[in-house]
């Protein structure tokens, strides 16, 4: 929730040049690990959100072609030359494509290529008078984050009770939990559940206190485990007539995660 300078700051790969996201891949091609599985064969490696939704448009037949400025740039120097990504807003939706729920919610430890958070969101109101509400965001070379976005665009100014749950491709960074810590203190009617893909940067200090607080102030925070990646692929992805397969070590992950969790909260 913090500003997207901040966050550029804490996370370890993030890259907001094209030239340099593709350098960063091509040395991590085929080196991307997998919880506690040091020695078994390297998997394949991830594709970045920008080559893999590209990717998906020409499934789709989305693609276009070069913009004028690619264009140009191509024309005379002989091949495209990378210009600094610009700023956007946050995202929201009902549901999100099937390829970014299986990229970005993978619970992988080492998560190149995941510039990003997902948030699915559902909100129930005590009495259930009203319909729940329920929908996804996501955030990218924004000013807020997607978790400080859910008060300032979701939910801004509720004085009713509400229970809401999330499911996050990641776990909030230290600015973000002290923040929704904050919230919450101050907003004694809401009562927030976290279910997490990845714990983000876990190792760090800074990480595990911002996590102790949120917990403190009364937010449950859990792992996901293979059933709620189920849940999230029903209720949020636009999947069509295709099944959920969970991935390889999908439940290995999730155990090495919870211990982690566990370690972080006791």
């Amino acid at each position: 929730m913090a500003d997207r300078t901040s966050r550029l700051g804490v996370k370890r790969k993030e890259k907001t040049v094209e030239s340099k996201v593709n350098d960063e891949r091509d040395k991590d091609k085929g080196k991307e690990k997998t919880v506690k599985k040091p020695d078994k064969p390297v998997k394949k490696d991830e594709k970045s959100p920008e080559s893999a939704e590209a990717e998906e448009k020409k499934r789709n037949g989305e693609s276009d072609g070069a913009t004028g400025a690619e264009a140009k740039n191509s024309e005379g120097n002989g091949g495209f030359q990378p210009i600094e990504l610009p700023p956007f807003e946050i995202v929201t939706g009902e549901r999100m494509s099937p390829f970014y729920f299986k990229f970005q919610f993978r619970n992988v430890e080492y998560s190149s290529g995941r510039n990003k958070t997902f948030l699915c969101y559902r909100v129930d109101t005590a009495g259930g008078d009203t319909e729940p509400l329920k929908g996804y965001m996501e955030d990218e070379h924004a000013m807020a984050h997607v978790e400080e976005a859910f008060f300032q665009q979701v939910l801004p100014n509720s004085s009713k009770e509400h229970d809401i749950t999330w499911f996050v491709s990641s776990s909030p960074c230290a600015a973000c939990a002290a923040k929704l810590a904050t919230i919450l203190q101050q907003r004694k009617k809401l009562r927030l559940t976290i279910f997490c893909s990845r714990l983000f940067e876990w190792e760090e200090p800074e990480i595990r206190e911002g996590l102790k607080a949120l917990a403190r102030a009364g937010c449950k925070l859990r792992m996901m485990k293979p059933a709620d990646f189920q849940l999230v692929w029903e209720m949020y992805v636009d999947k069509e007539d295709e099944e959920f397969a969970p991935w390889e070590d999908c439940k290995e992950n999730y155990e090495y995660y919870l211990e982690k969790l566990g370690e972080i909260l006791n």
